[in-house]
């Protein structure tokens, strides 16, 4: 009988210098829930952090060395806004660049995200937007003095 081992992951996506910055961890399912706490945690480099997820299934067999992702979910948007082309027309017309992308790419909507630093992703066939409250900024402690 052949053995293989199942592992569930949950991969955060913040808005990067260049392209999004990842940070993949195990969860026990897809559970999205637990997954919205997880988030609160996920920092990346100069204070992003996630606009969205998604849940993969990787599976290993008992006689390899390297699993394979076996399933992947749709993005899970932790907030922001859904806009199309006539929405970011109206509120947001010096955004010419994007304005430009969504017509020739024929993206219909987008997700408008100021979780940290503003990130503008297209909203795909499956993708869902979740309620979520950005937690309030910590307030970096001050180094006090030893006597």
């Amino acid at each position: 009988m052949e053995k293989h081992f199942v592992t569930h992951f949950v991969t955060f996506y913040s808005p990067g210098t260049f392209l999004s910055e990842e940070t993949t961890k195990p969860i026990d399912s897809w559970n999205v829930e637990a997954a919205k706490e997880m988030a609160r945690d996920v920092v990346e480099r100069c204070g992003a952090t996630p606009y969205c997820f998604v849940f993969t299934t990787r599976r290993r067999e008992s006689d390899k060395l390297d699993s394979r992702e076996v399933a992947r979910s749709s993005r899970y948007f932790l907030g922001g806004k859904v806009m199309t082309v006539s929405d970011v027309e109206r509120e947001m017309p010096d955004e010419r660049i994007l304005l430009s992308n969504m017509r020739c790419n024929r993206i219909e909507r987008v997700v408008v995200n100021d979780n940290s630093w503003r990130s503008v992703q297209p909203l795909g066939e499956g993708d869902t937007v979740i309620d979520w409250e950005v937690a309030p900024k910590r307030k970096a402690k001050k180094a006090g003095r030893r006597a």
